[in-house]
């Protein structure tokens, strides 16, 4: 049973210290900390599987990360760890237990809800998953009229599209250039239309990722790719070789032509955002095989023990969170930058959008009442060198305070002549610079840089399957670190129902063919009325 306090962390002795502190750290410059302890980078800092993060150029001390500590301590962060994987119902507005953490978990362990243990269910999945990515790959596998599969398209929409859409970009090194792979989410036609205009039908396949197998998004534009298909090769018995499902609704999927013997499941105790190590990630494991999705799983394994045992003060995914923490609700802080110095993460900073904005974007605590404390911040970056020639220029000499975390790596996937070099020059170059500014020339306010702009740095080796698995594992933990001390429910995501409800009753009043009955606000029926004499309906 999750324990709820019904003290909110912002009445406890340890956040009011907290408190004290902060105002006592307000004005303290970066530059006065590292010249009154100028061995600061190499006591602040911490290992997590492979990644390295100096946490040095931030507005803190070792006294700040206790009082964080005792926080979280206070929060019962480590009982709520221990809660998720003990399989208990964390995710209390679902009644769900939550265990991504069973998705890379190896064959020997064992995680239990309900009395069953999920590990087998979850390699049972993982089996036929590589033994079809084995068949698609080889060539064994073709289409209705016997071509080798050339083109994926992935649809689905959150997390079953962001996740293995970015994971893809993320791999393209490891990936079989033989076959591409498209990703269409969007209900705008263009999406779909972009995605298959130019493939050949008999050689394209399909995975349609919705756990129901109803989701309005994703099933309109499946049903728009089948038609496409049957259309270009003339025969309804086609869908069979080109479409397949990850959904545990074998009805409907059947209803739709697909064969249930290629539909690959997963479970209520998956969040969509958590979910693109599962069969979500189908795609993903078609492109870059079974054994880099394995790697992949390892790396989050990695992490995921990591941030189970490690002590709070040595424990990346923690630190990272509390760090968060303490600029979210005591500097201010609205927002939170994402810096990947690498091309192929270019969707990095989008997939962590969803994973912290839909889980901490939350205004009400686990037992029902207002939060009294900020939450959630904004998301937001691009991968760098890019961001240095658009918004560093706020981040450097603006108004606001805005955290980031730049993310670098010491060997390339492709050592072209010396652009990494020149690459993780400028990576370095930036944190110094937002930390230490530089004074203005004479006469030059302009050229003034304040520096005191607080980053973290996480470094690691290079760019592969295991270490992108550590890297979302890490801020998967991070997001719940921030979320057990906050008092809300990370794993819900009840915003989005409301205008998904509301588009529903919308649809038929756009496309009726006598004028209807609008009931709405003033402006919501004139916009109506406009857009149905701009499509030609009364």
């Amino acid at each position: 049973m999750v324990q709820i306090s019904p003290v909110r962390i912002s009445e406890t002795p340890e956040w009011q210290a907290l408190a004290a502190h902060g105002g006592e750290m307000r004005n303290v410059h970066l530059r006065d900390l590292f010249a009154s302890d100028p061995e600061r980078g190499l006591t602040l800092r911490v290992d997590g599987a492979d990644l390295h993060l100096d946490y040095s150029k931030n507005r803190l001390t070792a006294r700040t990360i206790d009082l964080l500590v005792a926080v979280a301590e206070r929060a019962g962060l480590a009982q709520r760890i221990e809660a998720m994987w003990s399989g208990e119902h964390i995710n209390v507005t679902e009644d769900r237990p939550v265990l991504h953490i069973a998705l890379r978990a190896p064959r020997r362990a064992s995680i239990t809800t309900g009395g069953v243990d999920v590990v087998p269910g979850v390699h049972e999945v993982l089996d036929r998953m590589s033994e079809f990515a084995r068949r698609v790959r080889s060539g064994e596998w073709t289409g209705h009229t016997g071509k080798r599969i050339t083109t994926v398209v992935n649809i689905g929409i959150g997390g079953s599209d962001l996740g293995p859409a970015m994971a893809y970009e993320a791999l393209r090194p490891f990936s079989d250039r033989s076959i591409e792979c498209r990703f269409v989410s969007n209900v705008d036609g263009s999406d779909i239309w972009e995605a298959t205009h130019d493939l050949d039908p008999g050689a394209t396949l399909f995975i349609v990722s919705s756990k129901t197998f109803t989701t309005l998004e994703t099933l309109n534009n499946a049903k728009t790719a089948r038609d496409w298909l049957v259309s270009g090769l003339g025969d309804s018995s086609a869908v069979a070789r080109h479409f397949v499902a990850v959904s545990t609704n074998a009805e409907k999927v059947a209803e739709f032509g697909i064969d249930t013997s290629n539909m690959f499941g997963f479970w209520d105790w998956v969040g969509g955002r958590y979910s693109y190590d599962s069969a979500i990630g189908l795609s993903l494991m078609v492109s870059v095989g079974p054994e880099a999705f394995v790697d992949m799983l390892e790396g989050f394994h990695s992490v995921d023990e990591h941030f189970r045992s490690a002590p709070f003060r040595e424990n990346l995914p923690v630190l990272l969170g509390l760090i968060g923490v303490w600029y979210n609700d005591f500097f201010g802080a609205e927002t939170q930058a994402i810096l990947p110095y690498n091309h192929y993460l270019a969707r990095f900073p989008a997939y962590l959008q969803q994973l912290d904005m839909e889980s901490n974007g939350k205004s009400v605590t686990l037992s029902g009442e207002p939060v009294d404390v900020a939450t959630g911040p904004v998301v937001w970056g691009t991968p760098g060198t890019n961001g240095q020639h658009a918004y560093y220029q706020l981040i450097h000499q603006g108004t606001r305070l805005i955290p980031a975390d730049f993310i670098g790596f010491v060997t390339p996937n492709h050592d072209v002549g010396d652009h990494h070099d020149l690459l993780m020059a400028n990576f370095f170059a930036q944190t110094e610079a937002l930390a230490f500014g530089r004074s203005a020339p004479q006469g030059q306010p302009y050229r003034s840089f304040a520096g005191n702009h607080p980053t973290n740095t996480i470094l690691a080796d290079q760019l592969t399957p295991r270490i992108l698995g550590e890297l979302v594992a890490t801020y998967e933990h991070k997001v719940l670190t921030q979320g057990v001390i906050w008092g809300i429910n990370s794993f819900d995501q009840w915003g989005v129902e409301l205008g998904k409800e509301l588009a529903q009753r919308i649809v038929p009043e756009l496309t009726a063919p006598e004028t209807p009955a609008l009931a709405h606000d003033s402006s919501t029926n004139t916009l109506i009325a406009r857009y149905r004499a701009g499509r030609g309906r009364p």
